[in-house]
């Protein structure tokens, strides 16, 4: 794990949406595609505005999220509304986009369906993650119904996950497509989730600590606000 550090939080938001894009411009230097998942929540938002607004060739580019919630793509709490307002806007307008949300049934019943276009874009070029306090990353939660499966190295690359946490059904990517990926990045912000990070760390178990099943080769990018 290579943790970088910064003197605040809009350094860092600038200074990651600047690698973002060098590692997706290297990857259509030298093939057809390139893929970048991000997390959903309201950290990595100047991250897409930053992207939004980048010069690259959108149109080879697939563009999904780590881990959405199992609601409507106009819900308050989707993932996929606030992708589409901070990032598929302006030059990533272009993007072709990889929804994992399906109105047609249970994620149980659609999540094949996504999870072979995702198949396709692998390996992924970047991934971008987020953490919570609980140490979860994506939506691989302490305790949660398919956890297990997530983390096995045989798990497809999408799974739906339901944590006795959390009001929604989940779709995760999971543990063994996140560490297939070329670039791996993790942004959090606060002595709080650093303190969670070096827990996870300490612990190295990804049942306990989702994040510890995918720090190999992990770069960490954190403010203190």
């Amino acid at each position: 794990m290579n943790l970088i550090e910064y003197a605040d939080s809009e350094l860092m938001m600038m200074d990651l949406a600047h690698i973002v894009a060098g590692e997706i411009n290297r990857k259509l230097m030298h093939s057809e595609r390139a893929s970048l998942a991000l997390p959903g929540g309201t950290t990595p938002g100047p991250v897409m505005d930053a992207l939004s607004a980048t010069s690259l060739d959108w149109e080879r580019v697939d563009v999904m999220l780590t881990d959405e919630r199992w609601v409507p793509e106009d819900d308050p709490r989707s993932n996929t509304r606030l992708l589409r307002e901070r990032l598929l806007v302006g030059k990533a307008a272009k993007a072709n986009f990889i929804p994992f949300w399906s109105p047609d049934g249970a994620p149980e019943e659609c999540v094949p369906v996504a999870a072979d276009k995702v198949r396709a874009a692998m390996p992924l070029t970047l991934v971008l993650l987020g953490m919570g306090e609980d140490m979860h990353t994506a939506s691989l939660f302490p305790g949660a119904d398919n956890l297990d499966t997530a983390l096995s190295a045989n798990a497809p690359p999408l799974l739906p996950m339901r944590p006795a946490s959390q009001p929604e059904a989940r779709v995760t990517l999971t543990a063994q497509a996140i560490n297939d990926a070329m670039n791996k990045h993790l942004v959090i912000i606060g002595e709080a989730k650093r303190a969670a990070l070096e827990k996870a760390r300490e612990l190295g178990d990804g049942h306990v600590a989702p994040i510890a099943a995918v720090m190999r080769d992990l770069t960490v990018h954190w403010a203190k606000d």
